[in-house]
């Protein structure tokens, strides 16, 4: 797959595919009803803060007039997808709180 990737992408036919019915597989992401929360994912979650983010981000690009907000010290980042609905502040919360209390 890595050889043949190109922009991000691989071609169609190296998409692994389900032993059972065939269809093609993807990665256990919170996007669907289909994800997994299995004993994978509690080992995880302590370590993964983003698990959270996609709904978020699965919402605001299903409706145009949402606007996704993230305010997260080093890593203030949305999908390039739904960036033009998104503002992303790479500051300490705490610091913005005060801010905008003032």
């Amino acid at each position: 797959m890595i050889m043949e990737q190109r922009d991000m992408k691989i071609p169609s036919e190296l998409i692994p595919k389900c032993p059972f019915c065939g269809a093609p597989m993807t990665m256990n992401l919170r996007q669907d009803d289909l994800f997994v929360q299995d004993e994978g994912w509690y080992a995880a979650a302590g370590d993964t803060p983003a698990i959270i983010k996609y709904p978020f981000w699965n919402m605001t690009a299903s409706n145009p007039k949402a606007v996704y907000a993230c305010v997260n010290y080093g890593e203030a980042v949305c999908p390039q997808a739904i960036e033009k609905q998104s503002v992303c502040m790479n500051e300490d919360i705490g610091e913005v709180i005060c801010d905008m209390m003032k």
